[in-house]
């Protein structure tokens, strides 16, 4: 017998278990506190009158703790009255995701439901912890959407198999890039510090980016170009032509893109992928230039300095 194949085996399945057990304990931990809301909110006398009887919740809360433990506090009380009332309507999908308590107690801050929609969608796309998501709501990123309807945002499920997500739904304006020196960075810095900050600023553009290349060269026609930086999506099916500018956009910064865009499906694009799209990001926007590209797979997004100590 292979006794480290044995032992390894065993803790695979016990790990697995575990895993198994902690998805099941974080439903039923969900459900709890949501059926606790619901029975809080009748004990007060419905939700208009709720409000008014944090009193019983202070009573009851005492006993509670001195029996379970400080999770029965009257702050997490509060907190699950409010999880029953603003879930209520969306309860059916929200028990599905594998989201914890912790985050739900951030998401309870956002009586908003589209924005409250966006930070749930935003874990559950990009599979965020609980620091991801306190990282997200710190840099506001629901507010600096470029693009997307922000009055009309659905909750998305676990099987992303299902929801359509367009480079419309994710864009945010500005991108927040971390620095360390106060400075006026040029183009190469300016890349420099995107790649450094790579997994954040990939956050920033979307859902299901994958890095391909710094300065991608393009032989074409005897003649070489460089693509600032290439990414694929695999959400969108698509590669993606970043180019960096720290000024202003301009008609010839269009038009290069264009061109790179037009390579790259040319070159390297294969039968069942998607057309290439283009995104320019600018240390400032033009708005003609924003009416010039509408109509076409170009989008245009600012970068903000965030100056961080070391």
């Amino acid at each position: 017998m292979d006794y480290y194949l044995k032992i390894k085996s065993l803790i695979e399945d016990k790990e697995i278990n575990d895993k198994v057990r902690y998805l099941q304990n974080n439903k039923e931990i969900i459900n709890t506190y949501y059926e606790i809301g619901k029975l809080l909110i009748k004990a007060q006398g419905g939700e208009k009158r709720a409000k008014y009887g944090d009193g019983l919740i202070k009573k009851w809360s005492k006993k509670f703790v001195l029996k379970y433990g400080k999770g029965y506090s009257s702050a997490n009380l509060k907190n699950m009255r409010k999880f029953y009332v603003l879930f209520k309507k969306s309860y059916t999908v929200c028990s599905q995701l594998n989201l914890t308590w912790s985050h739900y107690k951030y998401l309870l801050k956002f009586d908003d439901e589209n924005e409250r929609n966006y930070y749930i969608n935003r874990c559950i796309e990009n599979n965020l912890s609980v620091r991801g998501l306190i990282n997200e709501i710190k840099k506001d990123s629901f507010n600096r959407l470029k693009y997307a309807d922000k009055k009309n945002i659905k909750l998305v499920t676990n099987n992303m198999s299902n929801n359509v997500l367009t480079i419309n739904d994710m864009l945010l304006d500005p991108i927040i890039i971390d620095v360390y020196e106060d400075e006026n960075l040029n183009e190469r810095a300016l890349k420099k510090y995107i790649l450094k900050e790579l997994e954040l600023v990939f956050l920033q553009l979307g859902t299901g980016f994958a890095f391909v290349a710094n300065e991608y060269k393009i032989t074409y026609n005897s003649k070489n170009y460089y693509v600032d930086l290439l990414l694929f999506n695999y959400k969108l099916n698509r590669f993606i032509v970043i180019e960096l500018k720290t000024c202003e956009v301009s008609s010839k910064d269009i038009g290069q893109t264009l061109n790179y865009m037009k390579l790259i499906d040319k070159t390297i694009k294969e039968y069942n992928h998607n057309n290439t799209i283009g995104i320019i990001i600018s240390r400032k926007n033009n708005k003609l230039m924003l009416e010039y590209v509408s109509d076409l797979d170009i989008f245009i997004t600012t970068y903000k300095l965030n100056k961080v100590n070391q």
